[in-house]
């Protein structure tokens, strides 16, 4: 695998780390009222664990002498609980 390729499946990782923390943020955001509060934290703490693993692989890539990607992948918002979790 060449430098470029790391670097590309890097930024990758991280888009799909940046889909994943903004959408169990907005799960979190969302989940008023839902039938289970605990549902509601568990998306909050995936959220900030994405965090944490789209800042090392940030890290990496900068360190690597890349560019960080800031585009997540397409985020999916809404819907109804069995949804989220889904």
């Amino acid at each position: 695998m060449t430098s470029h390729e790391l670097l590309d499946a890097l930024n990758r990782a991280l888009a799909m780390d940046l889909r994943a923390l903004t959408q169990y943020m907005w799960q979190h955001v969302m989940a008023m009222g839902l039938e289970s509060p605990q549902i509601k934290e568990l998306f909050k703490e995936i959220s900030i664990e994405e965090m944490k693993h789209a800042e090392s692989i940030a890290d990496r890539i900068y360190y690597l002498g890349g560019t960080p990607t800031t585009k997540p992948e397409p985020i999916k918002v809404g819907g109804t609980l069995k949804e989220m979790l889904d």
